[in-house]
């Protein structure tokens, strides 16, 4: 019996899963909105959710552990500093998630994770410069 036995599996293993999770948590963060399937998306919102909580309420100990569930500087910074100051009066709810058909190749349902009020200026954004860029630089 699987009583009060939380989340989906997802035919992972657990490291794989929490690396899964930080990864599509900090392109989330980074895109602000990102395709997924279905139950990954289900699954994902409550860990940015979480995330988003903990940069609300700020400081150091808040800080690192989302570090610790994060792993990826640039977009912590960007939780912290730009996130938690756009969500400071909203009580939760932070992300919807809008189911967008089927993947043609396996059939999966597809839904699209974004966060409320989204910059639409991040989607599709890269850090680091293009190949060729460096000569434009300098």
């Amino acid at each position: 019996m699987r009583h009060k036995v939380g989340g989906r599996k997802l035919q992972r293993t657990s490291a794989h899963r929490t690396a899964m999770f930080r990864n599509m948590s900090a392109s989330l963060i980074k895109h602000e909105q990102i395709t997924t399937t279905v139950a990954k998306a289900k699954e994902l919102r409550p860990y940015v959710e979480k995330l988003i909580t903990l940069a609300k309420r700020g400081g150091l100990a808040n800080r690192r552990l989302a570090q610790s569930r994060l792993m990826d500087d640039a977009q912590l910074k960007k939780l912290f500093d730009v996130l938690a100051e756009r969500y400071k009066d909203r009580n939760g709810g932070y992300t919807r998630i809008i189911k967008a058909g089927i993947r043609a190749s396996d059939a999966a349902p597809i839904a699209i994770i974004e966060f409320v009020d989204r910059d639409v200026a991040a989607k599709g954004q890269d850090s680091g410069p293009v190949l060729g860029d460096e000569a434009d630089a300098a």
